[in-house]
């Protein structure tokens, strides 16, 4: 059961109203998990902001997606999981693909390093060394594509720890 109040785009006023808004007439619905960041309108418009920001950056949308999925699965995130399986096969992402990022791995090296990468920002609280960051770049990602990748971690924690914490209903 969800533990915070789902907000009712019909009855909110103010800022909140007007995110939401924003939302559905981008996805033509707004899931549960906005519902529940209305709670604070300012929790909501830092979410879309920083996704808003990151989806302007040079890391495919594809990857993002991956990132997403080793994040998800290393913090056992269903919502999350549910949400980025959905729009991963949206992106051509296939299931077997969607599974091997859950799992930490990718048929390309370079995308299995940064899933990899990822896996170990989240497992090891960031205690990353020297090696780790160099392997990256020694595999061709170069430093604003490593900046996103930490970027998209977070943004994906503070996601599945929203949804641990608020218990949405899963609608994917």
């Amino acid at each position: 059961m969800t533990r915070l109040k789902l907000q009712d785009p019909h009855e909110m006023t103010g800022k909140g109203k007007a995110l939401i808004e924003t939302i559905l007439a981008k996805q033509g619905k707004v899931a549960n998990v906005f519902k529940l960041m209305a709670n604070s309108p300012a929790v909501l418009e830092a979410y879309l902001n920083f996704s808003g920001a990151l989806s302007q950056g040079v890391l495919n949308p594809k990857l993002r997606e991956q990132i997403a999925l080793i994040v998800g699965e290393t913090n056992k995130c269903e919502y999350c999981l549910s949400v980025h399986t959905s729009i991963g096969k949206g992106l051509g992402l296939t299931d077997e693909e969607i599974m091997a990022a859950r799992r930490g791995e990718a048929s390309d090296p370079k995308i299995e390093a940064d899933i990899q990468f990822a896996y170990k920002l989240v497992n090891q609280r960031a205690d990353i060394r020297d090696e780790d960051v160099a392997t990256l770049q020694r595999i061709g990602y170069t430093d604003e594509e490593i900046a996103e990748m930490v970027a998209n971690v977070a943004m994906n924690l503070f996601t599945n720890y929203f949804n641990h914490v608020t218990n949405p209903e899963i609608e994917f």
